[in-house]
Parts: C-alpha cells; sequence; structure tokens
C-alpha cells in the first residue's frame, strides 16, 4: 500500500450556512466541489466538510484553531456575533470569555471553544 494522501472530515447540516461561517466569520479559505466543501488548512492539507441530513453535532473538538492572542481572536469574533462555550467539567475554570487560561496555571495552552452553525465544537488555542 502507498498512501498518497490523507485528509480528514466533519458533517453539518446546511454546506451553505458551514461556507459562509468558515469563511466570513473564521475567515478560512474554503473551496466548493460536487460533494462538499473542502477547508484549506494554513500549513497544508485539507478538511472535508459534508453536508448529512440527519447530522448530529460531534461531543468532541472537530477543529483546533491555534491562533497568536487568543483574547484578540475571541474580541474580533465576539463582534461578529460568536458566543464562546462555558463548561463545568474542566480541569480549570473558564475566565468571562470562556477561556481556560492553562498557560497561567501550567497545563497546556490557553482554548476557548465555540459551536459552528450545525453545533459541532471548534476550539481556539494561544500557545
Amino acid at each position: 500500500m502507498q498512501i498518497k494522501d490523507i485528509f480528514s472530515g466533519f458533517s453539518v447540516t446546511n454546506l451553505d450556512k458551514a461556507q459562509e461561517f468558515y469563511t466570513t466569520t473564521l475567515g478560512l479559505s474554503t473551496k466548493r466541489d460536487g460533494m462538499g466543501l473542502h477547508l484549506a488548512l494554513p500549513a497544508g492539507g485539507e478538511i472535508f466538510i459534508y453536508e448529512k441530513t440527519n447530522h448530529t453535532p460531534a461531543t468532541y473538538t472537530v477543529l483546533n484553531i491555534v491562533v497568536d492572542s487568543i483574547d484578540n481572536t475571541i474580541d474580533g469574533l465576539t463582534t461578529k456575533g460568536i458566543n464562546f462555550e462555558h463548561y463545568q467539567d474542566l480541569p480549570a475554570p473558564q475566565d468571562n470569555k470562556g477561556v481556560l487560561r492553562g498557560k497561567a496555571a501550567g497545563m497546556g495552552p490557553d482554548i476557548a471553544w465555540l459551536v459552528d452553525p450545525s453545533g459541532n465544537i471548534i476550539a481556539i488555542l494561544e500557545n
């Protein structure tokens, strides 16, 4: 077996809404084809997003986005109407912006979560 490529994928309820969210709201590069939406990753590769009639949102993080400044990113997304999730079962509390300040607690990156229009979980991280 010779592997030519590897990519991951997840489903959404509506490709048009997904494309609008991932391109306009998050500023990512996408391309449509007859099967779905290709989300280009900054370092190369892609994720395939496909429409599924009986879509159920993932109960785990489907996409991790690493940014230079989590606070600036959250502020910018909040002005676009994005709300950040607050969870009760985390190893440390989240602040009022929804950020688990992992760096200050010696527990990894600062991280916050939001959901796409189909309810899939996306993490914003600052290392």
